[in-house]
């Protein structure tokens, strides 16, 4: 959460420890109910402040990360509030699937690939949204194609991919790149959510959902039960090299483990890769209404509506002024709602269970 309205806070900002590592940045949390996960950033500007927080030009960061029911974490938090890019800082949230490597070479590699695609931030500076767009897909295309080869350079086959939400903010502006269905941005402005991101899926009847569906079918590609060749339900990721560098692989394994036939794949004729690393780009003017921007991964939003999570940050803000500590109070609601939703379904199904008994 990046906090940027002084106003906000009405009690100064109380001493606390900076996240290290994997929670440096976004109110990282990861909610999960079998399958949610949370991961959230925040960030703002206060008057006060103490020297063990992270801070640009006033902006303050603050991150937590909480884990649900699944045994792995495969999401990550990059924050690099000092990367002097014109004044801007830099600030991922990475939401992994079928594996860690894919957000591992990320975390390491992003956003050296991004800073020098913008020309060390004075692309950002133009506020040119044409060649801001430009300068950051190029980056992620090259981001994406290196990652390739490092995957299948890999002992194992690794079938890892991972979402993404950049930021590159500063007080006055805010550049927001994204890839995905996991991470939705939002901005308190007067305490009224402003949401930033379009989820990329191949399902729905949104504009965005119907052009990925078009795009994967003049690909080649097929969309069953709501997923890319009813294998998985995100249409732009980076790695997932199965449907890029190693599609025909792809069909020849599904084969031999029977989920479509010879004469199926004998009509397959793929024109492009089904899941693409093109991100979304967008320029936010950032008013002196503007409080705080929220970045969350899907765990959070199963649970929280936005208008809710913007409420109850900034109700913790006006009590403490703590962009950390509301951070982590946002992620353990989540996790407080997650587990309530867990028992009552435990519930309904003993409920029913004894009521076929009898």
């Amino acid at each position: 959460m990046a906090l940027l309205s002084p106003r906000v806070p009405r009690l100064p900002l109380a001493a606390h420890s900076a996240c290290a590592g994997v929670g440096s940045l976004l109110c990282c949390g990861r909610v999960a109910a079998s399958a949610a996960r949370c991961q959230v950033t925040a960030s703002g500007s206060v008057a006060a402040g103490s020297s063990s927080s992270s801070e640009l030009e006033a902006i303050r960061w603050g991150s937590a990360k909480l884990q649900g029911a699944r045994e792995e974490m495969e999401d990550e938090v990059v924050l690099r509030p000092d990367s002097l890019l014109h004044g801007f800082s830099f600030a991922a949230v990475l939401d992994g699937h079928a594996g860690f490597s894919t957000v591992q070479f990320l975390r390491d590699e992003l956003f050296k690939e991004c800073a020098a695609a913008l020309d060390g931030g004075a692309v950002l500076n133009t506020k040119n949204l044409e060649a801001i767009t430009d300068s950051i897909r190029r980056a992620f295309a090259t981001m994406d194609a290196n990652l390739s080869t490092w995957l299948q350079q890999m002992d194992k086959e690794d079938d890892s991919g991972a979402t993404a939400t950049a930021l590159f903010l500063r007080n006055d502006v805010l550049v927001v790149s994204h890839i995905g269905d996991s991470c939705l941005q939002v901005i308190s402005r007067g305490g009224r959510p402003q949401s930033l991101t379009n989820f990329h899926r191949p399902y729905g009847n949104n504009k965005t959902s119907l052009e990925e569906v078009k795009r994967i079918r003049a690909a080649g590609g097929w969309i069953r039960d709501g997923r890319v060749c009813g294998d998985i339900s995100v249409s732009r990721a980076f790695g997932d090299i199965r449907f890029k560098t190693r599609k025909n692989e792809m069909l020849v394994k599904g084969v031999k483990e029977g989920r479509w036939t010879e004469k199926f794949v004998s009509r397959i004729k793929f024109k492009g890769d089904l899941i693409i690393s093109s991100p979304d780009v967008s320029l936010v003017e950032l008013g002196p209404d503007a409080e705080f921007v929220l970045v969350a991964t899907d765990g959070l939003w199963d649970y929280i509506k936005s208008t809710e999570a913007v409420a109850f940050v900034r109700d913790q803000l006006c009590q403490h002024g703590d962009v950390q500590r509301a951070c982590e109070a946002l992620g353990e609601k989540a996790l407080v709602l997650l587990f309530a939703t867990f028992i009552s379904s435990i519930h309904c199904f003993l409920s029913t269970f004894i009521f076929s008994i009898y």
